[in-house]
């Protein structure tokens, strides 16, 4: 026995668990709702495509489910990293003639979140630093602070539809940075970047010889006009982890199924591939009925669904921008695609409004509708509006919104 024996409790908690974040939870427990309010609460905030019931998956694919849930032949254990079928269910989805994948470049996880977690896991040290978009999502910042990460953020334009200022971003490249993480299309831009935009970010990646996280969990979900291309299909030089999976554009996010597909035509990434799948060990990948089910899901989905869903989300954007556009003191960014709209506070001409944060807390406490503030994404002096919701609630939102900014502007 230790001569230095307790003799209390004194149980802490992990220096980890206490670096924990999450920058939205603690900007949104600052705003509440009056318990006196007389108007029914419209929420704006959530990145849920399911709450209101207007964006379902395809029934095609839950009858893919329940095919495989009556054969019980996928009540086990799957293989850590994702079953073969799954994985090369992925594989052919995303494979192209300019990035040629197979289901050994492909490892199924608890959903994009769990394969960011991954990813930043895999790349990254304490002492590193990780190229992030601002705004951006806020739990890329989060996974780098619990390792002990440096988050450098680059500035992305909104006069520019939120395309990457090329130059601070190269600014912040120095010896210790392990990755730089693309979010194409954006949350909570709503942006989606040409093909040439693209190929220019990968040439600053080349030069300095830095592998992309390229999060494209919103994949296709781009509206007329634009077209989404993957990155690695832009480049042979370049390695990438490419994430997704089916929270967006198969709109199930409680399916908690995502993907990591490595991109790496040279082996340079030889040693991460090792790390990935030792990694995947550590708690087992997604749900297995679900991966048994995933080659109709990707394969056998109607192309309709996939139309009637981009219809949806174009006709609520286009709601939402000539709505917001009228409103005194807001300056709304057209977004291109995804499920987002940035919109611009003109602190200027509100009398008693001093940030986004206030703005958000005066809507929620007198309207009782609730957008994000732009500090959750690093933004201030904007706010971010979901456009999922059905056409009625958004209408009526908005309605909200401009009697608040007739009564605060100057």
């Amino acid at each position: 026995m230790s001569s230095q024996q307790r003799t209390s409790w004194n149980v802490q908690s992990s220096t980890m668990a206490q670096s924990a974040h999450n920058p939205i939870r603690q900007i949104v427990d600052k705003l509440k709702l009056d318990p006196q309010a007389t108007k029914s609460f419209i929420s704006l905030s959530v990145g849920d495509p399911t709450i209101f019931g207007n964006f379902n998956i395809d029934s095609s694919a839950n009858d893919a489910v329940i095919r495989q849930l009556q054969t019980f032949k996928h009540n086990g254990y799957p293989p850590a990293h994702g079953t073969v079928d799954a994985r090369n269910a992925v594989a052919t989805m995303v494979t192209c003639p300019e990035a040629p994948v197979t289901a050994d470049d492909v490892l199924l996880t608890n959903g994009c979140s769990g394969a960011l977690d991954i990813c930043f896991n895999v790349l990254g040290n304490p002492g590193n630093n990780i190229l992030l978009p601002r705004p951006g999502f806020s739990l890329y910042g989060s996974l780098a602070t619990i390792r002990g990460m440096e988050s450098k953020y680059y500035d992305l334009l909104p006069e520019e539809n939120w395309q990457i200022d090329l130059k601070h971003m190269e600014s912040l490249i120095d010896e210790k940075t392990c990755a730089i993480l693309v979010n194409n299309p954006s949350n909570p831009c709503g942006s989606v970047y040409s093909k040439e935009h693209l190929q220019a970010i990968l040439a600053v990646a080349a030069k300095h010889h830095v592998p992309i996280i390229a999060d494209e969990i919103y994949c296709d979900l781009v509206f007329k006009g634009n077209t989404f291309y993957s990155m690695a299909s832009l480049t042979t030089e370049v390695p990438i982890l490419s994430v997704g999976g089916l929270a967006k554009k198969w709109l199930v996010p409680g399916w908690r199924v995502g993907w990591i597909v490595v991109h790496d035509r040279h082996h340079i990434l030889d040693a991460v591939r090792e790390g990935l799948l030792n990694l995947s060990q550590v708690v087992l990948g997604p749900n297995s009925v679900i991966q048994a089910a995933l080659q109709d899901i990707l394969h056998h989905t109607p192309e309709t669904f996939y139309q009637e869903t981009i219809e949806q989300l174009e006709k609520n954007t286009k709601l939402s921008m000539d709505a917001v556009s009228k409103i005194p003191g807001l300056k709304p960014v057209q977004p291109q695609g995804a499920m987002y709209m940035m919109v611009g506070i003109e602190l200027e001409k509100f009398k008693d409004i001093g940030s986004d944060v206030e703005f958000s807390q005066k809507l929620l406490a007198e309207e009782s509708v609730l957008c994000l503030p732009g500090e959750c994404f690093t933004y201030p002096n904007f706010i971010r509006i979901v456009i999922t919701p059905t056409v009625d609630r958004l209408e009526e939102a908005y309605k909200r919104m401009a009697e608040f900014c007739d009564r605060h502007t100057k």
